[in-house]
């Protein structure tokens, strides 16, 4: 009896419908390495992380993507009002060589604002991980343990209304009540609460009342 070949299909060939993600395993990191190369940095989907072998591809849904920008454009608006400099890299993707790979929803550089604010392409060998990753939405089996091993030590998912933030503790993360980059504030209440403002006024009149708030 004579063995098929293995079936193979070129990467660029598979399109995920929005909303669904696909994990494969075993992969190299040599495989993902090139797989990033090919796909090119300009494109917009398929989201793509890799952990432990594991090579996980995510296409958002596209209402998944207004929560995550108003939260950065809240995240902004908190940082001006307190006079931070900050950021913004968006889905750049960060890796560690060897281990893990991945582009968050969006991110923030705060505390390493100034080292970065020159930089064009991420280098894990004299880069700093991001200081604040947000997530929405996350469906990916790999999210955390790809932004532990990534050491970015504050983490925010929100999922249908409900804000979770993860502080890097040690080599792990923890659930907590407070943020680390904003300590003073309630934001697991304020976060849900002004999302919903953006849909009942619309999100620039929220923004906008957001910065009168808070230079009172």
């Amino acid at each position: 009896m004579i063995a098929s070949a293995p079936v193979t299909i070129p990467i660029r060939a598979l399109r995920l419908s929005p909303g669904s993600h696909l994990l494969i395993e075993n992969v190299s990191w040599a495989q993902y390495d090139a797989l990033l190369t090919e796909l090119g940095e300009e494109r917009v989907s398929p989201r793509i992380n890799y952990c432990h072998n594991t090579l996980e591809l995510m296409a958002p849904l596209p209402i998944h993507e207004r929560p995550n920008r108003l939260i950065a454009d809240i995240v902004k608006a908190l940082l001006d009002s307190q006079d931070r400099d900050w950021e913004d890299f968006g889905s750049t993707t960060f890796r560690k060589a060897q281990a893990a790979g991945l582009e968050p929803d969006t991110c923030f550089y705060i505390k390493n604002a100034e080292h970065m604010r020159t930089c064009v392409r991420f280098d894990p060998e004299q880069d700093p991980p991001p200081d604040l990753a947000i997530e929405s939405d996350v469906t990916s089996k790999t999210t955390l343990d790809t932004y532990r091993l990534l050491k970015v030590p504050e983490v925010w998912i929100y999922t249908r209304g409900v804000l979770e933030i993860y502080i890097l503790q040690g080599d792990d993360y923890g659930l907590s009540d407070k943020s680390v980059t904003f300590p003073s504030l309630t934001l697991k209440e304020m976060i849900p609460d002004l999302l919903q403002q953006a849909k009942q006024m619309g999100s620039r009149k929220m923004l906008k009342q957001l910065r009168i708030d808070m230079a009172q």
